[in-house]
C-alpha cells in the first residue's frame, strides 16, 4: 500500500489511520506547489488535480478522495475497528461525519482561509461560516470522547482538519468541547506519532522552499 501525501495536508488522516491499524505502508511525499514527487516525478499522471491524498492499494487501484480512502483503509483492516460494519446505522453515521468534515470544514472553511490568494472579503465571509459548523460539533462532543462510540477514521480526519485552525485564524478555545476533543485525540499514540513526523517534514519542506527562493 502506498500513500501519496504532503506534510500536514489532509492526507495526514490516512497516515493516522494506517498507524492506528498497525499497517506498514510506503509514504511518497508530494510537493503540492510544483506538483512533483521528491525525486522530480510529475504527480499529475497519478492525480490529474495535483492534490493529495492518493492511495495506491495492494491491488494497484488509485483512490483519490478522503471519503473513499478512509473507509477503504478501515475495511481493509477490520481488526483495528476503524469503522462500523457496512450496512449499519453507525456506518451511515460515519459516512455522514466524513461528508461533514470534507465539505463543511475542509473545503467550506479551511481551504479558503488557508488560501494565500483569498481576498479579505472571502476571508471575512468564510469566518462568518465557522461558528455555525463548530457550534454543531460543540454540541455533539460535549459528552462524547469520539465522533461515534469509539475512535474511527472520521476522528482521524477531524483531528487533521482541526489542526489547521492554528494557521487560519480560527480560535478553537471559543468552543471548549471541540478544543478539548482536539487536544485529547492529538495525544493518542498513533496520532501523536503521525503529527510529529509530519511537523518535521513540513519544517524541512519550508526550508527547501526558502532555499530555492533565495
Amino acid at each position: 500500500m502506498e500513500l501519496y501525501f504532503s506534510p500536514l495536508a489532509c492526507s495526514l488522516a490516512t497516515r493516522i489511520s494506517l498507524y492506528e491499524a498497525g499497517v506498514h505502508a510506503r509514504f511518497v511525499e508530494v510537493d503540492t506547489k510544483s506538483k512533483r514527487l521528491r525525486d522530480g516525478t510529475d504527480f499529475y499522471p497519478i492525480n490529474p488535480l495535483g492534490q493529495v491524498p492518493v492511495l495506491r492499494t495492494d491491488e494497484g487501484w488509485l483512490l483519490r478522495e478522503n471519503t473513499a480512502i478512509l473507509p477503504y483503509v478501515a475495511d481493509a483492516f477490520p481488526a483495528a475497528q476503524l469503522a462500523p460494519k457496512s450496512g449499519t446505522a453507525q456506518r451511515a453515521k460515519l459516512q455522514e461525519w466524513l461528508g461533514f468534515i470534507s465539505t463543511e470544514l475542509h473545503k467550506g472553511v479551511f481551504v479558503p482561509l488557508l488560501d494565500p490568494l483569498a481576498t479579505d472579503d472571502v476571508r471575512s465571509y468564510t469566518l462568518k461560516r465557522v461558528a455555525l459548523r463548530l457550534n454543531l460539533l460543540e454540541q455533539h462532543l460535549r459528552e462524547r470522547e469520539f465522533l461515534l462510540d469509539h475512535f474511527t477514521v472520521a476522528d482521524a480526519y477531524l483531528v487533521t482538519v482541526l489542526n489547521w485552525a492554528q494557521y487560519s485564524g480560527v480560535e478553537l478555545a471559543e468552543w471548549p468541547a471541540v478544543h478539548a476533543y482536539y487536544e485529547r485525540i492529538a495525544r493518542r499514540p498513533a496520532v501523536a506519532k503521525a503529527f510529529a513526523e509530519e511537523f518535521a517534514l513540513y519544517a524541512e519542506e519550508q526550508q527547501r522552499r526558502n532555499a530555492e527562493a533565495a
